[in-house]
């Protein structure tokens, strides 16, 4: 298995990236926070999953090998692939899925495209004695608080004339900004969001 590559940059894609390996172009896909954090032409390195179908072999790509490890065990909950173990690290950082798994917070589950309530119930019951506790200390205010930046530099990006869906990316490409900050500056993550979608 590949676990990880590092190369430089040759391309950025919607969705992923291509790393160049000894002279081999290598595409990762990776959620919007990874490939914010890259830069074509410069040298980078992809904690990386393989996934092995029959007729594929998908190199997924993260920041860490915490997100990596993360990745692979949602894989082992019924009904999760890993495009949905993705997108649930595309929305919540690892140690906000570990507390919402471990205190069973569903509200925050179903934030992720694709998991719903039974889903999210089936997340808890398979996980919570396998994930473990959040490896940094998660401040006691409710999640749903710590998120709220999310819905006013969404709401900032609308109103200057911006998508829904353009907005939404954005603030998922910037969560990585905030994940380790109780009280996230709203004005910096909303002028990150507006360099992101600059370069879109």
């Amino acid at each position: 298995m590949i676990a990880f590559v590092r190369g430089p940059v040759a391309a950025i894609g919607l969705d992923s990236a291509v790393v160049e390996v000894g002279g081999i172009g290598l595409q990762v896909y990776c959620d919007p926070g990874t490939l914010a954090g890259l830069r074509p032409g410069q040298e980078a390195r992809i904690a990386t999953s393989m996934v092995v179908r029959e007729d594929s072999l998908t190199l997924y790509g993260f920041a860490d090998d915490d997100a990596k490890n993360l990745f692979e065990l949602l894989q082992t909950a019924s009904g999760v692939g890993p495009k949905l173990a993705q997108a649930a690290l595309a929305v919540l950082s690892p140690d906000q899925l570990r507390q919402a798994v471990a205190t069973e917070d569903l509200a925050v589950l179903v934030k992720v495209p694709g998991i719903g309530k039974k889903g999210a119930q089936r997340i808890v019951l398979e996980l919570k004695d396998k994930i473990g506790a959040p490896s940094r200390t998660v401040t006691g205010r409710p999640l749903q608080a710590q998120e709220a930046w999310r819905d006013q530099v969404q709401a900032g990006l609308v109103g200057l004339g911006w998508s829904a869906r353009d907005a939404e990316d954005a603030v998922t490409a910037v969560s990585p900004l905030a994940a380790d900050n109780p009280n996230p500056s709203v004005p910096d993550l909303l002028r990150a969001a507006l360099r992101v979608l600059s370069k879109a």
